[in-house]
């Protein structure tokens, strides 16, 4: 059977046509109404911090913005920004490239092992290499435990991108006679763009808000100092200064991915069959190969895991299980509460994104994110500044806590929430009520069971993030209260890694389903 040959070109937006089948109904106004709400729930600690940050006067914050120290922190900030994001970027692209694109041997295996350290929350990766190698600190200790902390971020999404596109434009390069890395340096680049932009903007936003892996390695940052005013000096203007400078850097860096990202797409044109790329043949070069790949995964992931077993095996057996209940039953709790209640917040506007691509619901899906890629420690600060000074009974409360894990995760829940509601076909709905159903029972009936699946995901990857969740935490929690990184936090602030140990690989083991999600969802091999 003969098929309709497929080929991915650029192209540059237009206007869509315009046709009565193409419009959408009008959502309904109560559900605008709760994503606005949504919406503003987010917005609220950025403009708590600005406003905090404006009782200082234009001249005390001048003064103290205008620091030498303000100056370190600048250097080290972008220092790590580049210095990361350019190794996270060669080390993703490359291991994917590996991977999806030649034919070196255990391709399964090497997915695998480039996705779990996501599993292994970087302060925890930090406490792995400082235990093992003594004076590992400052921007060299930093820079290596981000890379191999976050590169996965860039491979994820590059890989998948890599497994799924159709290899008719690099086929054709390589009849003009490049070879493969011409290949794939001036054709396969461009094909993946937007995935890397997007895998490097995840790891630009992740640094900026990292605190525990860098306070243990003892690297200044916007974030460390912003924490260290509120906690050493008790001065949250002092602090919501800082924090400002530090939302000027988020929103720059969203600004340039958006630029960098263009207005260029790639399209199919043709229906085309799904098939599998030509691996390229790496010939005398397959032994580095495999020893670079296998490198990386030891660094990455072999050494967190070796360093936490040791240490594991110092701990007193007869303790730690007494320490560990509490924390792990204080973890559980917060992480299926902020997890539920994420995903519930999320399914207005996800809705609103995947049922009607006005500017409105494109807008409030955008403050969402904007919100999201500030910080714990700014969300925290803001929620303490308000709580504080209008609704004193929540402040460290459980309810403070899980508004701050909404705020930080539900872009996460977000994309999954989104992605599963535009599988569910809208003429499903459309006939159940035809047959006399309401909404609510259209919904719980028909699209619910459908969209379960991956909704269901991305209340699991909230999950997760709550798990690993340090400075909001640190701020936020009840008295009383320790979660598993809370206890990690105070046993490796004092050295004493035998007793950081058990946290640390319960904290591994929780967020290990991330892995499996992380792969079960982009791990689609073309069928022949």
């Amino acid at each position: 059977m003969s098929t309709t040959p497929s080929a991915t070109v650029p192209t540059r937006p237009g206007p869509a046509p315009s046709s009565a089948s193409s419009r959408t109904p009008r959502p309904p106004r109560a559900l605008q109404v709760a994503a606005v709400l949504v919406a503003l729930l987010c917005l609220l600690p950025l403009v708590v911090v600005l406003a905090k940050a404006l009782e200082a006067g234009a001249g005390e914050a001048f003064s103290l913005v205008w620091r030498p120290r303000v100056g370190e922190l600048m250097r080290n900030t972008l220092s790590l920004l580049a210095l990361t994001g350019v190794l996270a970027t060669v080390l993703g692209v490359g291991a994917a490239w590996l991977v999806e694109r030649t034919a070196v041997p255990w391709a399964g295996l090497w997915r695998v092992a480039f996705v779990a350290p996501l599993a292994v929350p970087a302060f925890v990766n930090s406490f792995a290499w400082s235990s093992l190698v003594p004076g590992f600190e400052g921007l060299a200790g930093a820079v290596i435990v981000t890379t191999l902390s976050y590169f996965p971020f860039v491979f994820l999404p590059v890989a998948a991108l890599l497994r799924s596109t159709d290899p008719g434009l690099e086929e054709a390069s390589r009849a003009l006679g490049n070879g493969p890395w011409r290949t794939f340096a001036r054709v396969g680049l461009a094909q993946v763009r937007p995935a890397l932009l997007g895998g490097v903007l995840l790891v630009l936003l992740h640094l900026l808000a990292e605190y525990g892996a860098l306070e243990m390695l003892r690297f200044p940052t916007f974030t460390t100092a912003i924490l260290d005013q509120f906690e050493v000096a008790f001065d949250s203007r002092s602090g919501s200064v800082l924090a400002v400078v530090l939302i000027g850097l988020a929103t720059l860096l969203l600004t340039l991915e958006v630029l960098a990202r263009g207005r260029t797409r790639y399209v199919a044109v043709g229906s085309g069959a799904a098939r599998r790329p030509t691996r390229a043949s790496l010939g005398r070069a397959l032994p580095a190969a495999l020893l670079g790949l296998a490198a990386l995964a030891v660094l990455a992931l072999g050494v967190p895991l070796w360093s936490i077993g040791t240490w594991l095996g110092r701990a007193d057996q007869a303790l730690e299980p007494v320490a560990l209940g509490p924390a792990l039953r204080s973890t559980l709790v917060l992480g299926l509460v902020a997890a539920l209640v994420t995903t519930a917040a999320t399914l207005p506007a996800a809705w609103l994104v995947a049922r009607s691509r006005s500017r409105v619901a494109l807008l409030l899906e955008r403050v969402t994110y904007l919100a999201a890629s500030l910080p714990g420690v700014v969300v925290a600060l803001a929620l303490i500044t308000l709580t504080i000074g209008f609704a004193r009974p929540l402040y460290q409360t459980t309810t403070a806590l899980v508004v701050a894990y909404v705020v930080l995760f539900i872009p996460l829940a977000m994309v999954s929430t989104r992605a599963a509601i535009a599988t569910v076909r809208p003429e499903l709905a459309d006939a159940a009520r035809a047959l006399g159903d309401g909404p609510v029972r259209t919904f719980v009936r028909v699209q619910a069971p459908l969209m379960l699946r991956g909704t269901l995901a991305g209340t699991a990857l909230v999950f997760v993030a709550v798990t690993t969740e340090l400075t909001a935490t640190l701020l936020l929690a009840p008295t009383g209260t320790r979660t598993l990184a809370t206890a990690f936090w105070d046993a490796s602030a004092s050295l004493d890694y035998a007793a950081a140990a058990p946290f640390a690989a319960a904290m591994v083991v929780l967020s290990a389903p991330l892995t499996w999600l992380l792969l079960r969802g982009g791990h689609e091999e073309p069928r022949p």
